[in-house]
């Protein structure tokens, strides 16, 4: 059960910066080696030129922030938050121990009518301390920031005098709850629920659970230990029924177990492996580091993105929920 805390003043210190370079921007966000981000100002220089870019906009509104489970995203959250109630902003929306995938972060913006949201991530790159570490910002639909917000961005980088960092104390994330700092709210979520209360709607539930409970059914799913491994267990096995053995590489690890967190031929290898065997199951899934991207394989065979996107489309409308009023359109990732 959430408590809330006692609320507690703070101040908010101006502290002196200056422009670093390569924080060029993209809707993808920024991306380098996670000791650049961890080093100096790096970080906050461009969380305060977020800010800075969405101008007034921003001020009293919520957003939600979490990431893929990588090096560095603890201590980031606890510089992120500071900065957000430095700049004014409301509430924060934290997923325990910060761990929150794309989609998932999609779903919380759209669920609770936030502003936007913070993801850390660098995909399917690899983590660790001498290893990638990225983060973007989400807006009010879920989607990437556009074009005029990442130029914005990238234009107050580069002019960067101070950051705005309130005198809080670090939030326990490993908790549910909610802390009011008086002014400045912090809540710590279930990183799974928004979301799955969202593909309970998309997909039909019942008749996914029938079919993984068919005798001639099996099922492996490599979460390649990254961010939907948080997912695996709630969704696959309890909601969905699948056998508990077949989550595999299923806890989240700031470097990923040593591997590259990308689902395909090359880096999902234990996958790859189990699913040419000859006992191999009928169905296996891999995800990447951040959870929006996939790979789907049959005993001895690989289903190619393009094939995936082209199924789905051909059955959309008869088999998913969601799309029963009509399929407008597809895309897959390149």
């Amino acid at each position: 059960m959430s408590v809330k805390a006692a609320a507690v003043s703070f101040d908010v210190k101006s502290l002196p910066t200056q422009p670093i370079e390569g924080q060029k921007t993209g809707t993808s966000g920024l991306r380098k080696k996670a000791a650049v981000f961890a080093e100096g100002n790096y970080l906050a220089n461009w969380i305060q030129a977020l800010f800075n870019a969405l101008g007034e906009e921003v001020q009293g509104q919520t957003i939600c922030l979490g990431g893929d489970g990588r090096w560095f995203n603890k201590d980031a959250t606890q510089i992120i938050l500071k900065l957000a109630a430095g700049n004014g902003l409301k509430k924060v929306v934290v997923a325990k121990d910060a761990i929150l995938a794309t989609p998932a972060a999609s779903a919380v913006i759209r669920r609770r009518g936030l502003y936007g949201g913070l993801i850390m991530s660098a995909s399917h790159n690899p983590g660790g301390p001498k290893e990638d570490w990225g983060i973007k910002f989400n807006y009010k639909n879920g989607e990437p920031a556009p074009e005029k917000i990442t130029d914005n961005i990238y234009a107050f980088t580069q002019t960067m005098t101070e950051y705005r960092m309130a005198d809080i104390p670090d939030v326990d994330i490993s908790k549910l709850g909610t802390t009011d700092y008086g002014g400045f709210e912090v809540e710590v979520i279930d990183p799974v629920s928004d979301y799955l209360m969202l593909l309970q709607e998309v997909f039909d539930f019942d008749m996914i659970k029938g079919f993984l409970s068919r005798t001639d059914v099996s099922m492996i799913f490599d979460a390649l230990h990254a961010v939907t491994g948080a997912y695996a267990w709630p969704i696959f096995v309890e909601k969905l029924g699948a056998s508990p053995g077949g989550m595999h590489n299923a806890v989240p690890l700031e470097d990923f177990g040593g591997g590259h967190p990308d689902p395909n031929l090359t880096y999902a290898k234990e996958l790859v492996a189990l699913m040419y065997a000859d006992d191999a199951p009928i169905l296996g899934a891999a995800s990447d580091g951040d959870g929006d991207r996939n790979m789907i394989l049959g005993k001895k065979f690989f289903v190619t993105p393009s094939d995936s996107v082209a199924m789905i489309a051909a059955n959309a409308e008869a088999c998913i929920p969601y799309f029963k009023s009509g399929f407008k359109g597809c895309a897959r990732s390149m």
